[in-house]
């Protein structure tokens, strides 16, 4: 007897944002997941870097999640550099050159296209890790909150 398991859209989401802040782990950032941003819309995982570059990856869980959400331009103001989060069956061809590309399971990923760097002005990049740091601190401590109230 056959066995077909159906692994939902959350379940993929929630599989490769652990892989993904596992490679960017092992890549030297520090991730912090589901963050709100200055406009309202929330990053999937943010990360900073051992001197202060931040990344923002959009995991998408599948063909429908990419088709239904043209935001991601919108991360793009608060971020050095942006990229695409996917599993390794998602079909990649249908994305953009533009951004950055990494392919994830649950145990960590590969960078397959890097993500082009746009540097922050000085000033945004200050609030943001400020913030970032804020949030990270209030989180570690047991609270909740967003990059907003940071």
């Amino acid at each position: 007897m056959d066995v077909i398991v159906t692994v939902t859209r959350p379940q993929i989401t929630t599989t490769v944002t652990r892989g993904a802040a596992r490679l960017l782990i092992d890549l030297g950032y520090a991730p912090l997941a589901e963050v709100t941003l200055p406009n309202g819309r929330r990053a999937d995982l943010m990360a900073l870097s051992r001197k202060g570059h931040i990344l923002i990856l959009e995991v998408k869980s599948g063909l429908e999640d990419f088709r239904v959400d043209r935001k991601w331009h919108e991360y793009m103001p608060y971020c050095d550099a942006f990229a695409f989060a996917v599993a390794p069956e998602f079909p990649r061809e249908i994305l953009p050159d533009e951004p950055g590309l990494v392919v994830c399971d649950g145990f960590g990923g590969a960078v397959l296209r890097e993500a082009p760097t746009v540097p922050l002005a000085g000033a945004r990049r200050k609030a943001l890790t400020i913030a970032f740091g804020r949030l990270a601190a209030l989180r570690a401590a047991g609270g909740q909150g967003t990059l907003l109230e940071a």
